[in-house]
């Protein structure tokens, strides 16, 4: 019995010990407001430091045009040719084409696509095949399909645009 009373004696010792160096020892805990400002000034004087431009990733021409295009095309022996152009992360792209006729089958076709600063023309070039198309762009939100020696197609240059879909206000086009 004296064994556990030693034993109490000495817990509740350290537990007033502890207690009365806590009160003496305040917790200096900042309030939410002076984090707030402390957080403030550090962005502050982040800011303030420079130039951030270095951070920014310049985008590369080829890209400037990435998107999706879309347009109906002239056709002798149907109603016309929708086509959807999709230009896409790492000179990828996706054309999809379909006749309108009574068969509503889409074409697609997956490949590269290289861009020439100079003449302002995209070269297609199927995965498949290796076949190429080209295509000039107009200005961002339009491109021309041309010929394979880079020569306007015959007829209203109109007839061979594909608009950009986040360029233009609707997609629907009438084929007459």
């Amino acid at each position: 019995m004296q064994a556990l009373t030693i034993t109490l004696k000495q817990k509740l010792t350290l537990l007033l010990l502890s207690v009365l160096s806590m009160s003496f020892n305040p917790a200096m805990a900042k309030s939410d407001m002076q984090i707030m400002g402390e957080v403030q000034k550090a962005r502050e004087m982040n800011r303030s430091k420079g130039d951030h431009s270095k951070h920014f990733k310049p985008v590369d021409k080829d890209q400037e045009f990435r998107g999706v295009y879309y347009g109906y095309l002239p056709c002798d022996h149907c109603a016309g040719i929708k086509m959807t152009l999709s230009l896409k992360n790492k000179k990828n792209y996706l054309l999809v084409t379909q006749y309108a006729q009574s068969s509503n089958r889409e074409y697609y076709e997956k490949g590269k696509y290289i861009w020439d600063e100079k003449t302002r023309i995209v070269t297609l070039v199927a995965r498949k095949d290796s076949s190429k198309r080209k295509l000039r762009i107009k200005n961002e939100g339009a491109l021309i399909v041309l010929t394979s020696e880079e020569k306007k197609m015959k007829g209203d240059q109109d007839q061979y645009t594909l608009l950009r879909t986040d360029k233009k206000k609707s997609r629907e086009v009438h084929i007459h």
